[in-house]
């Protein structure tokens, strides 16, 4: 089955683009369109897309509003890949912490607008964990988040569920971890659910943000 993509950007040639570079692949097709966020929620639940690729400033309803909106009101629903013309934006931060997967340069070439929604799809790792990371030092609180410290403190996490935390917080795939800690892959996605589930993150990204704010990873 292909991976579905609902386009959202109030700029018609950013849509066009978008989509003449992920309907050239055999594995993605382009479910819809909208100009703004505040169309997200009924195309959602209309379409049910895979992921939402969606620009972070709109004129109406923002990319950060339409993600907080979306994850609130729809079950079950897609992964969000932010679109953003600046990489180091306090936007792109406070989506990434209202709860979208991922962020996408508009300038990105081809192959990295392909790779971030397959990658957003599979969910096995961390989109541009540089980037994320150093978003996270300037935006992130230090390590001072009341809440991120309180999640993490009732987490409990066991020492390798901590150790599992800290590779996902430097990109590592569920491969990648299997590897460095020298157990199975499927070992490392009991890990990986157990330590989302502890932390009350929905993915991979909402996790390491929490990492992050709390302290428990340092993103300098």
């Amino acid at each position: 089955m292909p991976v579905t993509v609902l386009l959202v950007d109030d700029e018609p040639l950013v849509r066009a683009g978008l989509r003449a570079v992920l309907e050239a692949q055999p594995d993605i097709e382009v479910a819809g369109e909208a100009a703004d966020g505040a169309a997200v929620i009924p195309l959602v639940r209309k379409l049910r897309p895979d992921v939402v690729a969606m620009d972070v400033r709109m004129p109406l309803l923002d990319g950060i509003e339409a993600t907080r909106a979306l994850l609130r009101t729809v079950p079950d629903p897609p992964k969000i890949l932010v679109v953003t013309t600046f990489e180091n934006d306090e936007y792109v931060y406070e989506a990434l912490r209202a709860g979208a997967d991922g962020f996408l340069l508009k300038r990105a070439r081809p192959a990295e607008i392909v790779h971030a929604v397959r990658l957003i799809a599979e969910g096995e790792s961390l989109l541009f964990p540089a980037s994320v990371r150093q978003l996270a030092a300037e935006y992130g609180e230090g390590g001072g988040n009341r809440a991120a410290r309180a999640a993490l403190e009732r987490a409990r996490l066991t020492e390798r569920e901590g150790e599992v935390l800290r590779l996902m917080a430097r990109g590592l795939s569920n491969a990648e971890i299997a590897a460095r800690l020298v157990v199975g892959t499927e070992t490392v996605k009991s890990h990986v659910s157990a330590v989302l589930a502890k932390l009350g993150a929905r993915d991979r990204t909402q996790a390491v943000i929490t990492a992050y704010e709390s302290g428990f990873v340092a993103p300098g």
